[in-house]
């Protein structure tokens, strides 16, 4: 956010205060050329300096309600990454909601990733086992797994303890949102039920939310305010106002991920010699360690039919009718924007929940075709001709449709069931902490699981 609208972007806005806290890192941690690393060194500082400066932020916040400046806080909302507020609120006796924003079947790998380790993977060829100690997840081998956990297993990994505690404490929240719809998750969020003592809703897609919304002063401001990390460059819309219907592919690789010098020559001729005419979002950082270099050939041999900006608002450029397929990562977000478009997708995942992410999108929803890690040339051009004009490719965009209506349907203004029952009980009061002794008698804690598992090896 700061990247791309600045300290500012919040100002003006009706009931709302912008605060912050230190994340514990010098500032030349946010320095890295890859912004993974820095990622990598909040796994460590968040659970060790956060609660503090968050629990002095609320005592100043609650200090000026006393003084009738602003309102008391009685509710807390955060990131289920950001932890420690869960015994921030439990010491002020708050409840409070966690937003899980990415796939409920990424949190069930996620809290079954010691039970992952235990599986013992010894070399690639074990890897292609298919997943079947994960309950409620479907059609995933364990290479689509983190290799921290399969063949880099280490039981003291830095990110294995991170997550593992991340979800102990999530157990505790009030209750936990999740960026889905029941259609496309519902046997997921049926095994997490069994695992977590609090409420679970299914509220999603978020990102349908602001377009539901009545058009009125706030909700322009918000629309207004975005949520991308990266300054957008909207020149791209105007032109796709001058291409055919179903006639572009669209490329982003998302905000972090980085690719080598040759992926990226490897994407850039498979794209020009698709022949297709293509929307291609760069990153200045989008090449590890080093620029940007597209050759004067590839330019010369795409000039007419392809348009390179280094940003722009994604949902937007989905939803409009020139854009006939999406090339990317497979972050959740991207995943679900695309599926609310209706757009089939071309899957290249990086890291993370990418990889689970996309053998979903390809085996179990079918919208997507997969693209290998080692990505070629000739198979970006297959790929790019196959989604945009061939059969699997327009079967792919029927189902995208039909997966596009049901998420539609889950955010219209009097379906979205689970999301009124949630603001209900937010607004009713009848939300209450989760004492950590409670979980005790949670029968399917995949924690106590992986402790019992322990002691009889």
């Amino acid at each position: 956010m700061l990247k791309s609208r600045g300290v500012k972007a919040f100002d003006g806005l009706p009931d709302f205060q912008f605060e912050t806290i230190p994340d514990g890192l010098p500032p030349t941690a946010h320095d890295h050329h890859n912004d993974y690393e820095t990622v990598s060194l909040l796994f460590e500082s968040i659970p060790k300096n956060c609660l503090l400066p968050f629990q002095n932020l609320l005592a100043r916040l609650n200090h000026s309600a006393s003084n009738g400046l602003v309102p008391p806080v009685t509710c807390l909302v955060s990131d289920a990454f950001m932890s420690f507020t869960v015994e921030a609120a439990q010491n002020l006796g708050l409840p409070i909601l966690l937003l899980w924003t990415a796939s409920a079947s990424g949190c069930l790998c996620v809290l079954h990733f010691r039970t992952t380790l235990l599986q013992r993977f010894t070399d690639e060829s074990s890897l292609e086992r298919e997943v079947d100690w994960i309950p409620g997840i479907k059609n995933i081998k364990a290479s689509y797994l983190p290799r921290f956990v399969t063949t880099e297993a280490d039981p003291n990994d830095l990110r294995l303890r991170f997550f593992e505690g991340m979800m102990k404490i999530a157990n505790r929240a009030s209750a936990i949102c999740f960026n889905t719809f029941d259609e496309l998750e519902s046997e997921e969020m049926k095994a997490l039920s069994s695992m977590f003592t609090c409420p679970l809703y299914t509220i999603g897609p978020f990102n349908s939310f602001l377009t539901q919304a009545p058009h009125n002063n706030s909700h322009l401001e918000l629309t207004s305010l975005g949520s991308s990390l990266w300054k957008e460059d909207n020149e791209c819309l105007h032109w796709l106002q001058s291409q055919k219907p179903k006639s572009v592919f669209y490329v982003n690789f998302g905000s972090t991920t980085v690719m080598s010098p040759q992926h990226l020559y490897e994407f850039a001729w498979g794209l020009a010699n698709s022949k297709k005419t293509f929307l291609w979002i760069i990153r200045p950082d989008l090449v590890d360690g080093g620029s940007v270099i597209l050759s004067p050939e590839f330019h010369n041999e795409t000039k007419d039919r392809g348009f390179i900006t280094s940003w722009c608002d994604q949902e937007k450029v989905l939803n409009h009718p020139s854009i006939g397929g999406f090339l990317t990562h497979c972050g959740w977000n991207s995943l679900i924007e695309s599926l609310c478009a209706g757009v089939p997708m071309a899957c290249w995942p990086f890291r993370g929940d990418q990889p689970a992410n996309c053998s979903y999108a390809c085996t179990v929803w079918e919208i997507g075709i997969e693209i290998d890690n080692d990505v070629k040339k000739e198979e970006v051009e297959k790929l790019v001709i196959e989604l945009m004009e061939g059969e699997k490719g327009k079967k792919m965009r029927e189902k995208a449709l039909e997966w596009k209506k049901m998420a539609d349907e889950n955010t219209r203004p009097g379906e979205a069931e689970s999301g009124k029952e949630c603001v209900e009980e937010i607004v009713g009061g009848t939300w209450e902490v989760v004492e950590e002794d409670a979980l005790d008698g949670v029968t399917h804690n995949p924690w106590n699981v992986v402790q019992s598992e322990r002691k009889t090896s």
